[in-house]
């Protein structure tokens, strides 16, 4: 552990320390401007204040990591100070994870402690390979921000100013923002239902309204209201939205467009190779070079927001639709939160490979409770947790993810394959063979390549092969949520 703590620096590294200069050395109205560093400050106002407090910390620790100008300051005291913030944040992400467990249905009968579906979600969630490698390695916060999201998923109307904190922390939760909306609506502001579970319209309760609304408002007000008085609106929106960044992030999220992309650059190759386009003519930037900036398409079309937009919602449609007109409680409403950050996921704009975290471990709860979840979880967790080999790209890190993934990975087959008590695998036949093929990705990825002298022509060839093997998964594994969502049955509803 402390040769992490003291061995490892990416990139987010130098963004945090960044955000905590800015927010201590500057005033309020400069912080959204502020742009000396590359990374500037492109998270909701709230987090700009967590920032903010933890720079008055900070400075017991190294006062030069807080001027603007030292970029890339890498101090031992910086660099403990920031690892040990990550640690200190998780205390709210342990405390969502025990109101989880208690939220879960054990099972009749007598059963050791290790077998109890409460502890394996524990494990399930505070081991979480994804969530340890890319805040403990890596560095980030989202330890502390998946507590909030597990805390509302734990409460009712609590959830309400939870998730609202939550959103103003960090926006790219918005993609299940649909599911909550929708839930919140549907089970609090109307308090009856039909025989046949329909919405019984006369019950819909204003007061009811009145009171999420003012919950949401409230929480905004106080988080964005200082910038709106300084008429920065404008300014916060276009960081937090830089829709310039283009369509897919440096390194391919496992997504939809991660394949439109290859099947793009496929059909280049082979109108080249039949003299039906000419080369010169062919847009030169590559994203797989990792570029980030806006970039149109060879032979497709290219992609824009509005288009990334439409198909988002198309795909959240059915789920939020499906907890609308039959209401299966809490759990219906969970399964509709992970369809919306899958769908989000799959079809954003410039989607982080690290959001795959958003609907893996609120699937872990639903993992624990039904085997036909339990095998979802399987695929979409191994695959998703493999697609972010790329984040730990140095050979000094490779035997660490490695053995970390496995350990997860293990355990995570045999308790819940336990669990569910049965003789049959949780996954069918052509799962279990295409999870197999991870390892051979891996190992042509891993080993194989960089001692091939294909490393210098084809540097992109690793991270391409596993964002489109990955992508696969992460596809089938949506469909498969879609198809038990449409089997599940309705849970008796008020009448």
């Amino acid at each position: 552990t402390c040769y992490v703590i003291v061995n490892f620096h990416s990139t987010d590294f130098e963004v945090h320390r960044n955000w905590l200069a800015i927010t201590h050395s500057l005033p309020v109205s400069r912080w959204y401007h502020e742009n000396t560093s590359e990374w500037t400050l492109d998270y909701p106002p709230l987090f700009a204040w967590f920032e903010f407090g933890l720079s008055h910390v900070a400075q017991h620790f190294d006062r030069n990591m807080l001027v603007v100008e030292n970029l890339n300051y890498t101090s031992p005291s910086t660099v403990l100070f920031q690892r040990l913030s990550v640690i200190f944040t998780d205390v709210v992400f342990i405390y969502a994870v025990r109101e989880c467990c208690r939220c879960v249905k054990e099972q009749k009968g007598s059963r050791d402690l290790l077998n109890r579906p409460s502890f394996i979600l524990a494990v399930l969630l505070l081991w979480n390979f994804g969530l340890l490698i890319v805040d403990h390695i890596h560095f980030q916060y989202n330890g502390f921000l998946f507590g909030f999201l597990l805390l509302s998923v734990a409460k009712h109307l609590k959830g309400a100013l939870l998730f609202s904190i939550l959103l103003n922390l960090k926006h790219i939760y918005l993609y299940v923002g649909p599911a909550y909306g929708i839930y919140l609506l549907r089970s609090y502001c109307f308090t009856q239902n039909n025989k046949d579970g329909s919405v019984r319209w006369s019950s819909f309760s204003l007061l009811r309204l009145l009171t999420l609304g003012s919950i949401v408002v409230s929480v905004c007000v106080l988080s964005i209201g200082p910038f709106i008085a300084m008429g920065q609106l404008p300014q916060v929106l276009s960081r937090l939205f830089p829709f310039k960044r283009g369509l897919c992030h440096a390194y391919w999220a496992p997504n939809i467009w991660a394949l439109y992309n290859v099947l793009d650059k496929v059909l280049a190759m082979l109108g080249v190779r039949l003299k039906l386009l000419n080369e010169a003519e062919l847009p030169r930037a590559s994203m797989t070079g990792g570029l980030v900036q806006e970039f149109e398409h060879s032979v497709l079309p290219s992609i824009s927001p509005p288009i990334t937009f439409i198909c988002t919602l198309l795909s959240i449609l059915p789920a939020v639709a499906s907890i609308w007109r039959r209401p299966r409680g809490a759990r219906g409403f969970l399964r509709c939160l992970v369809l919306c950050a899958l769908g989000s996921f799959m079809f954003g704009w410039h989607v982080h490979e690290k959001a795959i975290l958003i609907p893996v471990l609120p699937l872990s709860i639903l993992a624990v409770e039904s085997r036909e979840d339990a095998g979802i979880f399987l695929l979409l967790t191994t695959t998703g947790h493999y697609s972010l080999f790329p984040l730990l790209f140095t050979p000094a890190e490779l035997p660490i993810k490695v053995v970390l993934m496995l350990i997860f990975t293990i355990y995570s087959f045999t308790a819940l394959r336990k669990l569910h008590s049965g003789q049959l695998s949780l996954l069918h036949r052509l799962e279990v063979i295409y999870l197999l093929g991870l390892v051979a990705v891996a190992i042509a990825c891993e080993i194989v390549f960089p001692l091939s002298p294909w490393q210098q022509r084809f540097p992109f060839l690793p991270l391409l092969t596993t964002s489109v093997y990955c992508s696969v998964g992460v596809c089938y594994s949506f469909l498969r949520l879609y198809v038990s969502l449409l089997r599940e049955p309705q849970e008796k509803t008020k009448t």
